[in-house]
């Protein structure tokens, strides 16, 4: 019974989900959720550590024996057969090898490098690195797209509050056209006041508009990032938290540099490029290769004379190779592994040093976002209790339609900046995150 119960509880929440996704409503962790299952440039940089990591097992077998094998079938032109012929009258020639036109053969040939001078050895390391700093370029692309889709998503947050701030502000000047109508007729509003309130009632529908519009586009950037289509409907589900917390300690900079995509994929590189510069190295040293190779032939050239029969035979022996002179080449090759190094270790300090200041920028941004907090929601509250007094004097004709106005203006400002500040803040925690490497 209970195992029913739970099935059908975890049916009614896939439904559930996939309705609110057909409908558009979306969290921000089911917009997470699709921008990594159809994300393409995420998608290609995963096939791209696929290609890294095939490439390094491709680099490590080079350590290990390698089996070849080959059958071959060779059709001959007829020649005279070799013969000696005896110095009597009457002998028939001796043939000593025959002709034999149809040739077979079946080889393998195994071999084992005994040594290269680390060369393969460093090899096989310099690409697993590679594969290691292409795994974090993929790690890094994540969290770029976590950060872009979180930024699009309370982009749109934002987008659709202020949608909402202009209808209000839209509901509250058709609210006050119908006061001073009201006004106009006791005799206690000018006509001018009418057409004011009118003018900003205008004004203000052309901001709904805008409003609305762009919300349409934030809605069409986030599907965009996250694969659906893009004019589909879209509405966001989470809301930012609002609730007042401490501020947190500084974020210790060194542990972004250890946690950091970035910082670890440029530090794979220059592992990469050590490796690279001691196989280059390795070439100066004697290539040494065990080999053995098995031939099954008819005939087989190593049975004197040749026999029209299936024979096996073997070898093994040892190869030394020493390039003694190649023009510079294996210098030069040293040469440019390592500048190669120079480099990336250039590259790695940069890298470093732009993390620190990711990591510092990010920490003042979400401490300036959270100080803002407070102060858009203090002067929310002031601008709504501006418009409710101001408005009852207008009623009672002791305020004028532009102070009437200024307050409306006043409270659509104040709800418009806390609403950026709420957005900014999520976008600023992200970005802080994203600093410090932990945005997954």
């Amino acid at each position: 019974m209970i195992r029913r119960a739970s099935i059908l509880l975890l049916s009614l929440a896939a439904f559930v989900s996939a309705a609110c996704q057909e409908s558009g409503n979306l969290t921000l962790d089911e917009a997470l959720r699709l921008g990594r299952e159809r994300s393409h440039p995420l998608r290609a940089s995963q096939a791209r550590t696929e290609g890294a990591l095939a490439r390094a097992d491709e680099a490590r077998s080079a350590l290990l024996p390698s089996l070849k094998v080959d059958a071959s079938y060779r059709r001959l032109s007829d020649v005279p057969p070799f013969s000696v012929a005896l110095p009597f009258p009457g002998f028939t020639p001796i043939v000593i090898s025959p002709m034999i036109p149809d040739n077979y053969q079946l080889h393998a040939s195994v071999q084992q490098p005994l040594f290269t001078g680390s060369r393969l050895t460093n090899l096989a390391r310099a690409a697993r690195l590679q594969a290691e700093a292409s795994g974090q370029d993929t790690r890094n692309d994540e969290s770029d797209l976590v950060l872009s889709v979180t930024n699009a998503y309370w982009a749109l947050y934002q987008a659709r509050e202020l949608k909402g701030a202009a209808e209000e502000n839209v509901s509250r000047l058709e609210n006050f056209e119908r006061d001073t109508k009201n006004l106009l007729d006791a005799g206690m509003a000018t006509r001018n006041d009418l057409l004011r309130i009118q003018v900003q009632l205008q004004s203000g529908r052309l901001a709904l508009i805008d409003a609305a519009n762009d919300f349409q586009i934030a809605g069409m950037n986030l599907n965009t990032l996250i694969g659906r289509p893009v004019d589909a409907p879209v509405t966001p589900a989470s809301q930012p938290d609002t609730s007042v917390r401490e501020p947190a300690a500084p974020p210790s900079v060194e542990r972004a540099l250890g946690e950091r995509p970035d910082v670890a994929a440029m530090q794979a590189r220059v592992e990469a490029s050590q490796a690279s510069l001691d196989a280059a190295r390795g070439s100066y040293f004697p290539q040494i290769v065990l080999s053995a190779n098995y031939t099954y032939a008819k005939p087989n050239q190593r049975y004197l004379p040749a026999l029209n029969q299936w024979k096996d035979t073997w070898d093994l022996g040892v190869l030394v190779q020493l390039d003694v002179w190649n023009w510079g080449a294996t210098s030069s090759q040293t040469e440019q592994a390592g500048a190669a190094l120079r480099a990336n270790m250039e590259m790695l300090e940069q890298a470093r040093q732009a993390a620190s200041l990711d990591v510092q920028r990010s920490d003042l941004a979400l401490r300036r976002s959270a100080s803002r907090i407070s102060v858009a929601r203090l002067g929310v509250s002031q601008a709504e209790e501006n418009v409710r007094i101001i408005s009852e004097k207008y009623r009672a004709g002791l305020a004028t339609s532009s102070e009437l106005l200024d307050a409306s203006v006043a409270l659509l400002q104040a709800k418009t900046s806390y609403t950026g500040a709420l957005a900014e803040e999520e976008t600023a925690r992200a970005r802080l995150a994203r600093a410090l490497g932990t945005l997954h």
